[in-house]
């Protein structure tokens, strides 16, 4: 017996049509003495079934069900149809069921349908939503069976690799969870299941993916329709460890007051960058005002920031208000229930065991999160023991760094003043500039800050001096010109406070090493391009207020 499946059924945990065994079972048979209430004779019916005999197959030409998902499967065998080619069908964008063309006779291959086959296109009246894809149909192609899960968080996307990616929702009712993906939008052939259990809160890891791809993809519950499918679902893996390739950041920092400053700033770069979207989504801490409470998540990040989430891995930090509703020591709270973080270098580095700080590489980046409010920043202590052991083992040409709390600022706090910015100052950039740091980003101060390109401060600001000057210059390719950096000097970074993307809070701005203080609400864009990267500050209307340059 010949079975010709669409889509490829090596691609999907389906059930040949050889098995004696089918989660679903849809037949067409065209008998006379199978009528409707208006006379019409029944063409096809959907059942739940355990068992189905290869006689009862080959006589019906069945639509076998695909493993878990439920999701059907259109086969002809020869036996019944005298042979059969996959047909492809679709709705707007959205594969929701797949048949095939069977030209023989008898049963299975004259009743079920026009055409002499198995029907085909069975729900392609456009009586699927697009973004929707179907698991069953009623009967002639009415409507998809099964309620469309509610969701009342994301989708969103933690964790992303070189080979794999995180995508997490929420819904109202507990349910399975799957995500079907494809690198062509409406073949979404590959399926991952997440745990077994019921549960809200979803969370399906995806691996076995291939890197630097595009992928489009759909989630949801095994029992009903999926939701996305369409060209807003998508992810792109990272780049391998090693390999340069032009890479974009969204930074922002203190975001989280749900109003009307933080859609400016959202609104303002979405402008900016146009279709050219970020590849990764930093978040500085203090990403929900006033307590970091899963509903403060909800409004500030989850309704803020959906066309975001959906398509740019996202990575966080810690901040103090955030830090009032969870703990790192026992990483418990809304925000370590919500980031799936890396605690044992799945995306690169040496594992730090927890999600307070972590490390990735991104291509030719390496990333370090530090957790400057609730992890002992002691320089024998595990957070800075473990940054050592990291960055001793790191090979990146680049190296960017964040967490909350800023070793220099002199805007809504300042770092002269406060145990945790001067705790981070004195004891963590020691040890980062001597792996050769490029950037730091930090956030806490409402303002936006930007040094000059320095390195060796770490009293307060009266000790600065021209000695940490590395360049003095404005970094900019169209002023003084980048920042350089000799190949192997370890010397020269760039301090960053990007605190002001949700509210600002003023202050003296005076800090000598930075080079502009502004208060000013926006958000930075960082682009990484083989040896140079490049930094723009984008104020809430949408107008440059910084730019500046490091080359190698």
């Amino acid at each position: 017996m010949h079975t010709s499946c669409y889509p490829d059924a090596a691609k999907i945990p389906c059930k040949d049509a050889t098995s004696t065994r089918a989660v679903g079972v849809t037949w067409g048979i065209g008998d006379p003495s199978r009528r409707d209430e208006r006379g019409r004779v029944t063409r096809r019916r959907h059942v739940r079934i355990a068992r189905v005999s290869a006689r009862t197959r080959a006589g019906l030409g069945l639509l076998i069900a695909c493993g878990s998902l439920g999701w059907l499967q259109a086969c002809s065998d020869d036996a019944a149809t005298g042979g059969g080619s996959p047909t492809t069908t679709s709705t707007t964008g959205s594969a929701c069921l797949a048949g095939c063309e069977g030209g023989g006779s008898g049963t299975g291959g004259s009743g079920a349908g026009a055409g002499g086959g198995l029907v085909t296109d069975v729900c392609g009246n456009g009586t699927c939503a697009p973004s929707e894809l179907c698991s069953t149909c009623e009967d002639d192609c009415g409507v998809c069976t099964g309620d469309p899960i509610t969701v009342t968080r994301g989708p969103y996307l933690q964790m992303g690799t070189d080979d794999a990616v995180t995508v997490k929702w929420r819904t109202a009712e507990p349910s399975g969870s799957v995500v079907a993906l494809g690198t062509t939008l409406g073949q979404l052939t590959a399926v991952a299941n997440g745990p077994s259990e019921p549960t809200t809160e979803h969370e399906v890891r995806v691996t076995a993916l291939d890197p630097s791809t595009q992928y489009f993809y759909a989630f949801g519950t095994p029992e009903s329709p999926l939701v996305g499918g369409d060209a807003e679902h998508f992810f792109s893996t990272s780049p391998t460890k090693g390999t340069a390739q032009p890479t974009r950041l969204w930074v922002i920092g203190d975001a989280g007051t749900a109003n009307a400053n933080q859609e400016a700033v959202r609104d303002a770069y979405l402008a900016f960058v146009g279709a050219q979207r970020a590849d990764l989504f930093l978040m500085l801490g203090d990403n929900a005002y006033s307590d970091g409470t899963d509903d403060e998540y909800q409004e500030a990040v989850f309704d803020m920031y959906p066309q975001v989430l959906k398509n740019t891995v996202t990575w966080a930090t810690l901040g103090n208000h955030d830090g009032h509703s969870a703990d790192s020591g026992t990483e418990t709270g809304p925000y370590y229930d919500i980031f799936s973080l890396p605690r044992q270098a799945e995306a690169g580095g040496v594992p730090s065991g927890t999600e307070a700080y972590y490390s990735f590489d991104y291509g030719t980046i390496h990333f370090v999160c530090l957790d400057s409010y609730d992890s002992d920043t002691s320089t024998d202590g595990d957070m800075l023991t473990w940054l050592t052991s990291d960055l001793t083992a790191n090979t990146q040409p680049w190296l960017v760094a964040f967490w909350h709390h800023p070793p220099y600022t002199k805007g809504s706090h300042d770092s002269d003043d406060e145990g945790e910015l001067i705790d981070m100052r004195e004891r963590a950039l020691p040890i980062l500039e001597s792996f050769g740091v490029d950037l730091i980003l930090t956030g806490h101060s409402h303002a936006y800050e930007r040094s000059y390109y320095i390195s060796g401060h770490y009293g307060d600001s009266g000790s600065f001096s021209n000695a940490n000057l590395i360049d003095g210059g404005d970094g900019r390719a169209d002023g003084d010109g980048a920042y350089t950096r000799d190949q192997g000097s370890e010397a020269g970074a760039v301090y960053v406070v990007a605190g002001s993307s949700g509210q600002t809070s003023g202050g003296t701005l005076d800090h000598p090493a930075m080079f502009v203080s502004l208060n000013e609400l926006g958000s930075l864009v960082v682009d990484v391009a083989g040896s140079t990267l490049d930094a723009t500050f984008i104020d809430d209307t949408g107008d440059v207020r910084d730019t500046f340059s490091i080359a190698k």
